[in-house]
């Protein structure tokens, strides 16, 4: 779907690191489902199940060319799991590990949704988050997507947002 994408971070510490977005390959699989595993298990007891990101088949969704990776010096960081769908980029999952949290990780992939949509000449990214991830409630409109539809849907209660580019 996407080339790499360099992103140079610059911090008080007056060096540079280098993070780079890829397509996952299969060999990034047991990292991505350890990613997933980690960042969504706090939310297993506020929903009393495992949340859809948790038991996703990412060995699919690799082989669909759905899955990038943010990594840095080889490892991964975190993921997102992406495609178009209805005129739009459909984000399925974003997920960064727990103690990467903080580094910006999670908008930098969002960043890269959004090029992805403008790549494809599509003019929005819609997302959707569960209502029990109450963070995400108030991150989300904070990067500048707008709800817009609150349903169930497979057992889960999504609430769905959308940003334009």
């Amino acid at each position: 779907m996407a080339q790499h994408v360099q992103i140079q971070i610059c911090d008080n510490l007056s060096y540079v690191q280098t993070m780079r977005i890829r397509l996952a390959i299969s060999a990034d699989l047991d990292a991505v489902q350890r990613c997933a595993e980690e960042a969504y298990a706090k939310y297993v007891p506020r929903m009393g199940k495992k949340p859809a990101p948790m038991i996703a088949d990412f060995a699919v969704q690799i082989d669909a060319h759905a899955v990038h990776v943010i990594v840095d010096d080889g490892s991964v960081l975190g993921f997102i799991v992406l495609y178009p769908h209805d005129g739009h980029v459909h984000v399925e999952n974003v997920a960064v590990f727990p103690e990467q949290i903080g580094r910006g990780i999670g908008g930098k992939l969002l960043a890269f949704a959004e090029h992805e949509a403008r790549r494809l000449e599509l003019p929005a990214v819609e997302l959707y988050t569960n209502e029990k991830m109450t963070e995400n409630l108030s991150l989300y409109p904070y990067l500048g997507f707008q709800e817009f539809d609150r349903r169930k849907q497979a057992g889960f209660s999504r609430v769905y947002f959308r940003k334009k580019v």
